[in-house]
């Protein structure tokens, strides 16, 4: 089976990303420096040291890269490792994809795509939880009145700005 990770340096800083049979498995925004976002992208897992970066993450790599330096990317065929996800969470994150890149929607706008209008605080507890930021733009999604809501990454509503940003350039 194929699988790793790496860190790669980002305009943000050293972001993450770890991947097995053919699908990322998690993304990670920087945390206060390297070593802390190599922690956070591993968590209690077992991807390998040093595994070869093959050339598909190469490209997801430089995606990520250049939208963070406000080249925005379409991220819409990067295959995810959703299997094991419950479904209500990986129907938020399929959902959150059709935002487009200068947009936003709310929790309850995207609670509404998925035909569940009261699941608005739902879809933000399953955002929080999104283990492919920036693939899955969370950071499009906002409260009511266009109000910038929560982000769990490091950073929190600073770095759900820079993201913001970085896609009107």
């Amino acid at each position: 089976m194929e699988a790793g990770y790496a860190l790669f340096e980002t305009a943000l800083g050293p972001c993450g990303i770890a991947w097995r049979s053919a699908k990322i498995a998690r993304i990670r925004l920087p945390e206060a420096n390297e070593e802390e976002t190599r922690a956070h992208l591993l968590g209690n897992s077992d991807f390998p040291e040093n595994a070869p970066l093959p050339g598909w993450v190469k490209k997801i790599i430089e995606k990520m890269t250049n939208h963070l330096e406000g080249k925005t990317q379409d991220f819409s065929l990067v295959p995810l490792e959703m299997d094991q996800l419950p479904d209500f969470r990986r129907k938020v994150y399929e959902t959150a994809l059709s935002i487009k890149p200068g947009k936003t929607a709310t929790y309850g706008e995207l609670a509404e795509m998925m035909g569940h209008p009261r699941a608005a605080r739902a879809v933000g507890h399953a955002l929080g939880k999104n283990p492919f930021p920036i693939v899955v733009p969370c950071h499009r999604v906002v409260a009511k009145g266009g109000k910038p809501g929560g982000f769990s990454a490091y950073g929190g509503l600073e770095t759900k700005a820079k993201l913001l940003d970085a896609e009107k350039k």
